[in-house]
């Protein structure tokens, strides 16, 4: 079935968070669902002076205290509910402390059977219990830019192979233009 000129009905719905929608997304274009967290933040609330929460993360709307994994990848932030954050405790060595929660490897699916505040059931974000192996890829070095070169590839295409960084990149892109 072609989904390239159709919308998703949760679209609408996306926030400046991780949901179910956004790994949706992953899995219809092939991509793995596994993640470094590269730091925890821990939002509180402060109460105004009417007594109301002015929490600092947003989520579905409403204000709230929260502990925020932000991977070292290009996504979204995921807020960690209870299960999760116990899981990345898990990973972390036991430590309850999120400024003990960096480097941590992840792999998140899409969890039906979620319960929600109405009692009903949703889709969540979950962390797998089992946490994977991080894969450690070669640095893509001056040695690798004439096979690069000669198979026309694309920084994407070089970063599924090599860890790549934008200096090195940008001598590739020299590199490619002499000659």
């Amino acid at each position: 079935m072609n989904t390239e000129k159709k919308h998703h009905y949760r679209n609408v719905f996306k926030s400046d968070h991780l949901s179910s929608a956004d790994l949706e997304d992953f899995i219809e274009q092939g991509k793995p669902l596994v993640f470094t967290i590269k730091e925890v933040k821990q939002y509180k609330g402060v109460a105004g002076a009417d007594g109301k929460l002015t929490g600092q993360v947003l989520v579905a709307g409403k204000k709230m205290d929260a502990n925020v994994a932000i991977f070292k990848e290009n996504i979204k932030p995921l807020v960690l509910n209870a299960t999760n954050s116990k899981i990345v405790k898990s990973f972390a060595k036991g430590s309850s402390f999120v400024e003990d929660w960096t480097d941590i490897v992840v792999e998140l699916y899409i969890d039906e059977n979620v319960k929600s505040v109405t009692g009903g059931t949703t889709q969540g974000v979950r962390i797998r219990p089992v946490q994977p192996k991080a894969q450690v890829k070669p640095m893509f070095t001056f040695e690798h830019f004439e096979n690069a070169k000669k198979a026309n590839a694309t920084k994407e295409a070089i970063e599924k192979r090599y860890t790549l960084t934008d200096d090195v990149y940008n001598e590739y892109l020299i590199y490619g233009t002499t000659e």
